[in-house]
């Protein structure tokens, strides 16, 4: 990436801007800066969070741009945070409707950040925001949080029903259905029921589960069609959140008793070999009720 000045594995084709250095050794990295942004997927969270540790300083704010719960224990990124750096830090987490390829290639996108201290969400929203990158600020962290890790099981759920051959129908009562999921296992978690109504709850749930730019609703097309989760993950070549946020998911509303019937039935395809026909029919038989 120093040399080629582009992420050619990941964005090829989009150019570094000139104010962007690439460091090979994390303390040069973290050397003099006042805010440091992590963004790494849910499974790395920790680790990263445990190397930048030592090198923090007590002035430093720090975001992150990971989603979704950490499997082994069922937290939010915010919580990890809270367990290894404390709680006393400003803090911030940036999530919506952003794929990366998009957002290298200043196609128009905005998004939300939630933090426990107004002037590092302003501040933050000042340095991303340009002519193609607008920023919203919220305090909502739980909500934002829970939107960007439940809205990745969800979108392989859509990507199941448009690979078994279903309608608009069919996709848009899931969503519609997923964000009421969404919604009460952020409220069961302390989050506002408002948040999910915005870009990190309603816009990313709507943008994973609709555009074949996202890895999860690639992943669901792809066992439609009978492929494994291995021989999926191969072809995308990517990190696929979903497939572990799923059991994070439904780890998180067993423990809360929070009803989630339809990552429920995504998390029963992915690690009970249930035929996802056979999880269509579970959902669309259940006692009917009102909504």
């Amino acid at each position: 990436m120093s040399d080629a000045r582009e992420n050619s594995r990941y964005l090829p084709g989009v150019a570094f801007p000139d104010t962007l250095s690439v460091c090979t050794s994390l303390r040069s990295c973290l050397a003099g800066c006042r805010d440091i942004l992590i963004a790494v997927p849910s499974h790395g969270f920790r680790e990263t969070l445990g190397r930048v540790m030592p090198l923090l300083q007590s002035h430093e704010r720090i975001c992150w741009a990971t989603k979704g719960f950490e499997l082994s224990t069922g937290k939010l990124p915010h919580q990890v945070i809270g367990e290894l750096l404390g709680s006393d830090r400003p803090m911030a987490v940036l999530s919506g409707p952003t794929f990366a390829a998009e957002v290298g290639n200043g196609l128009p996108t905005a998004l939300t950040i939630a933090a426990n201290d107004a002037a590092f969400a302003n501040d933050l929203a000042e340095a991303l925001s340009d002519a193609n990158f607008r920023a919203y600020t919220s305090t909502d962290i739980v909500g934002v949080e829970v939107g960007g890790a439940v809205k990745n099981v969800l979108a392989i759920g859509a990507g199941i029903s448009d690979g078994l051959g279903f309608g608009a129908n069919t996709r848009i009562a899931l969503i519609n259905r997923g964000l009421a999921e969404m919604t009460r296992l952020g409220v069961a978690l302390g989050a506002k029921q408002d948040t999910f109504m915005g870009l990190a709850g309603m816009g990313d749930l709507v943008l994973t589960c609709t555009d074949n730019l996202s890895r999860n609703r690639r992943m669901g097309l792809a066992i439609a069609v009978g492929r494994t989760i291995e021989e999926a993950q191969k072809e995308i070549q990517q990190v696929v959140e979903g497939v572990t946020a799923a059991k994070a998911v439904h780890q998180v509303a067993d423990r809360l008793q929070v009803e989630m019937p339809i990552c429920q039935q995504i998390y029963r395809i992915l690690y009970e070999g249930k035929p996802p026909r056979a999880a269509v029919d579970a959902l669309m038989r259940r006692a009917l009720k009102a909504e």
